[in-house]
């Protein structure tokens, strides 16, 4: 009988994380960390991704790195790329994490969340980060995995790539119509655009061993006013938003042995909320 190995062990193996240092990026690197991989915390914050990957050094024993790189620009992701390999001499995985999430409140007589006075300029940050940045990161990074054995790639969709955003969850009391706040046009079309990067390399890179997945995790709470909160899980059949660390074995399964046979896959995550 052949004995049966943890196929979820990460051991060694090195995971380079965009947005690192976010509300959820830290807790994808604490999920690589955790199985003994090595993660690479990649944030616009250098000081915020250092302490975070020094306390998930601390805690599991594991040689965490915290960087600065602006995943906008190439030459960036390619000096991120030199870096890691010359402290690792390896790069197994990529989580294209990274997104902005403006905060378009109503200001005077115009909300600019709304699609009639959403500005250009958000719209190119919002794609510059959220989807440029990954299809720049894949680019320099997948293409190294891709020249040497394969690796893993995981892109950060959301269900909001599934189903539209329901708007009425935003809506203030009080406000007229054209004061209304609304989730930003941006974060439907980068999240979408995600899974679609996704079977894209999926294909393009299966012969040279990268898989490719995306998952599409719903709302976290994290201290949202309460009747946002209930309007919100009036939408999701499990009745709750997720925990900040309920994505994490999702994570662990996509960029492990695992998940050995999948790829070009988007992993709903959504407590039910995209059956309705």
């Amino acid at each position: 009988m052949t004995k049966l190995t943890n196929p979820f062990d990460l051991s060694g193996r090195v995971a380079v994380i965009t947005g690192g240092a976010g509300l959820l990026g830290e807790q994808h690197a604490t999920a690589i960390a955790a199985a003994g991989g090595i993660p690479v915390l990649v944030d616009i914050h250098e000081q915020r991704a250092r302490e975070k990957a020094q306390a998930l050094a601390d805690t599991y024993g594991v040689p965490a790195f915290g960087c600065a790189a602006n995943i906008t620009k190439q030459q960036e992701i390619e000096s991120l790329r030199d870096e890691v390999l010359s402290r690792y001499g390896r790069l197994d995985i990529l989580i294209n994490n990274a997104a902005n999430n403006p905060k378009m409140e109503a200001s005077g007589e115009i909300d600019f969340s709304r699609l009639e006075n959403f500005p250009l300029s958000q719209w190119e940050a919002d794609l510059a980060v959220g989807l440029t940045g990954a299809f720049l990161c894949s680019k320099v990074l997948g293409s190294h995995m891709a020249a040497n054995g394969g690796g893993v790639i995981v892109n950060v969709a959301s269900d909001l790539a599934l189903i539209g955003p329901d708007q009425r969850i935003y809506r203030q009391p009080g406000l007229p119509e054209h004061l209304q706040p609304v989730k930003p046009v941006t974060y439907s079309v980068v999240k979408s655009a995600l899974v679609g990067l996704t079977r894209y390399l999926a294909t393009y890179w299966a012969a040279n061993k990268v898989r490719v997945n995306a998952i599409s995790p719903g709302g976290v709470a994290n201290g949202q006013p309460e009747d946002f909160v209930e309007r919100l899980t009036n939408l999701i059949p499990l009745g709750r938003m997720a925990a900040t660390n309920e994505y994490q074995g999702a994570i662990l399964f996509l960029c492990s042995d695992a998940s050995s046979y999948m790829t070009g896959t988007n992993l709903v995550i959504d407590g039910g909320r995209s059956c309705w």
